[in-house]
């Protein structure tokens, strides 16, 4: 077998992701998208912020709670990525991906 990189694991933990997709589909039903960042343009500090979206793009309301037990879950299963920039988390795929910050303002 050969070596990899001590950065790099040789095996991924997908099924890690898979599970949380599995429970935040449960927990939000007809979500199909999780855009998660700290930044709450309600807020003035770093905060969790959380916005599902269905499968048509139709955004699903959450509860204060939901919103903030989604958004920890999901930043602590990729504790290195940069949250000050938004991240979508796809259901059906358990994977995360770089959001832009189009049509948002201040």
């Amino acid at each position: 077998m050969l070596a990899t990189p001590s950065d790099i694991p040789a095996c991924s933990d997908t099924a890690r992701q898979h599970r949380l997709a599995a429970q935040l589909a449960d927990m939000i039903p007809g979500a199909a998208t999780i855009r998660v960042s700290l930044i709450d343009p309600a807020q003035t500090w770093p905060h969790p912020h959380t916005i599902a979206k269905d499968a048509g793009g139709a955004t699903v309301e959450l509860s204060r709670t939901t919103a903030r037990v989604a958004a920890r879950w999901i930043m602590r299963v990729w504790p290195d990525v940069n949250w000050t920039r938004p991240h979508t988390f796809d259901l059906a795929t358990a994977t995360l991906t770089h959001s832009d910050l189009v049509g948002r303002g201040r």
